[in-house]
């Protein structure tokens, strides 16, 4: 199905990007701005750590393991409900495609790729470990800052074929909310 003016079918918006550098507060303010849920993968993750009651942030494949199905199929649910949705994650390309092109005929997709200098996302994840809120993702002291930027710096973003935009976010948004709302709601796209 082409996009037209007509199209009535909901809009996916993706916030992608490694660890780090702003997607889930990037995506709860889209969200909010456009007036729509938005669905991260690692709340997910931190609401099962609630039902796992010998969680350990060691241990932890066998809930990313859980979180990968039960996030796309909570967009697969909210997409078949004509729910415009913002989904999150720091999925690298092989993990987000799958999942995104089942749902490629049902919506329309709109990617923004989140981007900081790598120092800048360590600092951010290093400050986060303290919380205890996000034991889910990691144990504080255990980020290695280079295996950080070498991850950082290699990370394979999402690139199904769809309108994208790159959104600097190392001090607020550039470009700003506004305009990223914009790009949401519109027909047009960046080349790729």
């Amino acid at each position: 199905m082409t996009e037209t003016t007509t199209d009535t079918r909901p809009t996916l918006v993706v916030i992608g990007g490694p660890p780090g550098v702003g997607k889930t507060t990037l995506a709860h303010a889209v969200a909010r701005a456009v007036g729509c849920p938005a669905v991260c993968r690692d709340e997910i993750k931190e609401g099962m750590v609630h039902a796992t009651p010998d969680f350990s942030a060691g241990r932890s494949q066998e809930l990313n393991l859980r979180t990968l199905p039960a996030f796309f199929g909570v967009l697969d649910l909210l997409i078949g409900a004509g729910v415009t949705t913002v989904a999150e994650a720091a999925f690298q390309d092989r993990l987000w495609r799958p999942g995104l092109e089942a749902l490629r005929g049902r919506a329309r997709l709109r990617v923004v790729h989140c981007s900081v200098d790598a120092e800048v996302a360590l600092a951010r994840r290093l400050r986060r470990a303290q919380d205890p809120a996000r034991t889910a993702h990691e144990i504080p002291g255990s980020i290695d800052p280079a295996a950080h930027t070498r991850g950082h710096d290699t990370f394979d973003r999402v690139s199904v074929d769809a309108p994208w935009i790159e959104v600097d976010t190392t001090d607020g948004y550039a470009p700003g909310l506004a305009e990223i709302v914009a790009f949401v709601n519109g027909p047009g796209s960046r080349p790729e």
